[in-house]
This record gives C-alpha cells, structure tokens and sequence, in this order.
C-alpha cells in the first residue's frame, strides 16, 4: 500500500456507527465485563483497553498509522517528543550505563543527554555526525544506545545512517534516530538498519502548531536482536513489576511493550486522546506538506545562498553543500523538509536580522503551516557555552528558519528586506 494510502486509512476499522473520521475517545477508563475480562487484560490474556495512561482507542489508531508510516512494527505515543526520547533511552539504559550521541543534536536533547540523564547514573559519550568511525572508541559492554537525528535541528547535518547502524550492529547495540524533521515522508531509517525512532509529532506531524505530543516507534522483528542480547538482560528476565513477564517471549514487539508496561505505567507521559486525534488530521496531509515545504525551503535556501551578507546556508538539497550526496541517498526524491539555517558575520547581525522580519514569525518550534524564524544561541541552545555552541554546529551568528506554505517568493522578498534593513 503506498504511504498516502495509509496515512488515510491505517490502523481504522470503522466503529458500529460507520464513522468516516476517527472518533475522539476522550475518557478516562473503560468499564470491564466482569472481573474475568480485568484479569484478562492485566495477565495479557486478552488485549483491550484498561485506562487511557496505558491505552485508549484513538492514540490507537495514532500509535498504528505512524508506525505503518514509518515501515515500523509497533508505536506508543507520549505527551511530548522530549518523553519520547526519554523512554527510548530509558527503556534500554539504566544507572550505571552508557549511550552514545551525535553531538549535532537538538538542545533540548543535548541538555537531557548530557545534565538530567547524568542524575539517573547514566554517562553520554558524543561523536561527530560526519564521523561514524568515532563511535567504534566510544562503545563498550555497559553501551546501551547510539542516538542521533537523521536530520539535524538547526545544523542541519545528513546522517549516515547505514554507516552509523553498522557500528551499532557489530556490537549488538540498539540505534535511535530522531526522524522528526525528516518525518516517515522523506526519509525511512528503518530501511536502513536502524532500530528505535522518535518524533515530536507537534512539528511536522499535526502541522499546525496545535498540539503538544510524541512517539517512539519499534521495527520489525526487533525481537531478534533483544532476544538472548546480554547488553538488555531486563528483555530476557522476568520483570517483578510485571508477574514475571519476559518481554522478548510474550509474541508481541518488546520494546514498545515494555515501554508502555513500565515507563507508560510509571511514569504517565501520556498524550491527550484530542492531541492523537489532531495528529491524526496532520498525517492525512504530511506528504503534500513536506513536499511544499521542501520546495520553499530549497528557492530560500537558494537565494541565501547567493547574497553576499551570508556567510555559509546549511541546507542539504543544494548541491554545493556538504550534505548533498547523503540527501541524495536517504531522503525521497532528494527532498529535504522545510528547515534550513544560515549564518550571518555575527551575534548583533542575527539579532537584527530576525528583529527585522514581518512575514517570518519569532518562534521556537519548527513544521508550522507558517513560517518561523528562531536565533538558537539565544533561545534553544542558550544554556550552551560558547565553545558547545561550536562543537554541535550553532555558531552565535546562526539563524535557523522553519520554512512554512506561503508563496516562496514572499518569504525571499521579506528576508531580503531583512538582510538589507
């Protein structure tokens, strides 16, 4: 089935009541048929709903759309990308171990990789995005996760997924890739080895700037490299907080199992039943979305490209950038999503700049209909020093722009004016 197809149809059977669009479940709890039916459903016995931090009827169809979107095999939503990326890591890591990052990372997961998991005992070791071969130095036995973004937020960096899932491989380690720029539509990291993958679904997937919300989706027959791995043992063992269960023999996709047993269960990052049903609505048209921003983000891209107060343009669907030939191989059609950055002589040029703007909107987010402008030094990657703001490739003078659906030739028109202002 192509993507279009199931981004309309995946993951629902229609209700009793023949419903075209997906109903919003909007309930706290679900009544039992009899006290056989609950135990059931707490043993596994059966599979239902139990209460809407577990489970709920819309999420659902959210959870089974995006993972068929992704080529996945299962998804577990959360309340936002951050506790997506969280249960990722926690889901595989625990104190005492280890994961290694890309430094080219989104600040919010720069500061969780390096400061909060650092208090539950677990070290981040980081490598260049353009240098998989650094990760080989950094593995050992206590590595639980090789984590990084297909396409990075604001650097605007190409992964090399193959080479980075190679590593990851050879050493049975579990590999994560933050796919929110890139969304399932242009780029599929499953296909090319790689394990976990997470999105903020309140960027490109609702589309809008409406809702707060994540998912972590598991591929295909993941089972096979948990199964009997020495590095997950709490997959192979029986988990006490769960009558014994062994995730990697139920018949069911353990990672996401455990995830939603265990950190759902405990930690109750859940996502609203409303915000499933509002990314539901943005999935049905993210393919004719990432088209158009890719295309108004590669004529601005262009255009920065050519003006002479623009030191460097960080887009990797121009072919004179450093990213090209990655874009080339791993994103459709060589289409590459709506974000883009560039880079001004220094901070009070930026600052300017941005200031200057009346069409872009002052904004940290990304995947709006509209389009947004953001000064990372001075909002996401403010809590960074000057020498990490260099190391994860967000200089002072860098300027990162979230293309949105307007005429092309008004976004140029207003940023020109802002160069020139």
């Amino acid at each position: 089935m192509d993507l279009q197809t199931k981004a309309l149809h995946a993951g629902y059977e229609k209700d009793s009541q023949g419903t075209m669009a997906v109903p919003i479940y909007m309930t706290t709890a679900y009544e039992f048929r009899d006290v056989e039916h609950a135990a059931n459903l707490f043993a596994l016995k059966e599979l239902g709903n139990i209460y809407t931090r577990l489970n709920n009827p819309t999420t659902d169809v959210f959870e089974k759309r995006f993972a068929q979107l992704e080529g996945g095999e299962a998804a577990i939503a959360t309340s936002s990308g951050m506790s997506a990326i969280f249960y990722a890591i926690a889901n595989a890591a625990e104190a005492g171990d280890n994961i290694v990052c890309a430094k080219q990372l989104y600040g919010g997961s720069l500061t969780l990789n390096t400061h909060t998991l650092k208090r539950f005992g677990i070290e981040a070791r980081f490598f260049d995005v353009h240098a998989p071969e650094q990760i080989e130095a950094l593995v050992d036995d206590k590595t639980k996760v090789i984590f990084f973004e297909s396409l990075t937020n604001p650097s605007i960096d190409v992964a090399d997924i193959e080479a980075i899932t190679k590593v990851a491989n050879k050493h049975g380690i579990l590999t994560v890739v933050d796919n929110t720029v890139a969304t399932p539509v242009l780029c599929r990291p499953f296909e090319h080895g790689a394990d976990i993958s997470v999105h903020s679904a309140s960027k490109y997937t609702t589309g809008q700037g409406l809702a707060i919300g994540g998912i972590l989706v598991e591929r295909k027959e993941l089972v096979n490299k948990l199964k009997n791995n020495p590095r997950y043992a709490h997959f192979n063992e029986p988990d006490a907080s769960y009558h014994g269960l062994v995730y990697t023999e139920v018949g069911l996709p353990p990672f996401t199992l455990r995830a939603r047993l265990s950190l759902l269960r405990d930690l109750g990052a859940v996502v609203s039943p409303f915000n499933s049903w509002l990314f539901i609505q943005g999935i049905e048209t993210l393919a004719l979305r990432m088209r158009e921003h890719s295309k108004n983000a590669l004529a601005l891209a262009e255009f920065l490209e050519s003006h002479p107060k623009v030191k460097k343009v960080n887009y990797p669907g121009l072919k004179s950038n450093s990213n090209y030939e990655n874009a080339q191989k791993y994103f459709e059609d060589g289409a590459c999503s709506g974000l883009l950055s560039f880079e001004v002589d220094s901070l009070e040029s930026a600052t300017k700049i941005v200031n200057a703007t009346e069409l872009y909107s002052l904004v940290v987010n990304i995947g709006d209909s509209k389009s947004i402008i953001t000064h990372p030094a001075s909002t996401t990657h403010q809590q960074l020093s000057h020498e990490e703001l260099i190391a994860c490739g967000v200089p002072e003078g860098l300027i990162r722009i979230s293309c949105g659906l307007e005429s092309s030739a008004d976004l140029i028109a207003d940023i020109k004016q802002a160069l020139e202002a």
